[in-house]
């Protein structure tokens, strides 16, 4: 993991997106390089923020056991929905025919998620500061601008880009929310209580 590539992305791509996809595009870092010093370390922060938080803050009357699997659970949940949808944005940009490009999906969908992930750090872990997740939004943005600086598609492309990625994110991380804690509850349930 590189934390200084981390914490500088960051910073880069929340300040300057525009100039930051640019050098994504000509940096051409494999997705390895983002997956181990960019997506997985923010997930993990949020998985370690939803166990802190829910043990230092929230957990009453249930086991140590249940802030582990909440941890794990947001974990597993945010893996599933980013790649999930970097999958359906890569079959979308080929049924558009903008080309099919595995790794500038998987950029695309994890560098525009920066700002989710880093509200989703503070809301797990001070649940009363939910309302942050409201700069999350900032996060749309950001896409655009990667689609105009990576893809440059027709106008009316980039908005169905949009719009249809923005509904996937959303649908995976409900659907998943809701499927992940019911078995995380089975789970709990049956072993710990």
């Amino acid at each position: 993991m590189d934390f200084r590539f981390l914490s500088h992305r960051v910073k880069s791509i929340i300040l300057d997106p525009e100039k930051t996809w640019e050098a994504i595009h000509y940096e051409n870092r494999p997705v390895n390089f983002v997956r181990g010093s960019f997506f997985f370390p923010l997930i993990i922060l949020v998985a370690i923020s939803a166990f802190l938080g829910s043990i230092l803050f929230t957990n009453t009357g249930v086991s140590e056991a249940y802030s582990v699997l909440l941890g794990i659970k947001y974990f597993v949940l945010l893996c599933l929905v980013l790649y999930g949808t970097s999958f359906i944005l890569n079959e979308i940009t080929s049924y558009l025919g903008l080309g099919r490009n595995s790794a500038f999906s998987f950029k695309l969908v994890v560098y525009s998620s920066a700002p989710f992930l880093l509200c989703q750090i503070v809301s797990r872990l001070f649940e009363s500061f939910i309302f942050v997740n409201v700069l999350a939004l900032y996060g749309l943005y950001i896409f655009w601008t990667g689609i105009v600086k990576m893809l440059n598609p027709p106008e009316k492309k980039r908005m169905l880009l949009l719009v249809t990625t923005t509904v996937v994110f959303i649908v995976l991380l409900i659907g998943g929310n809701w499927v992940l804690t019911q078995i995380m509850d089975k789970i709990y349930f049956t072993f710990f209580s």
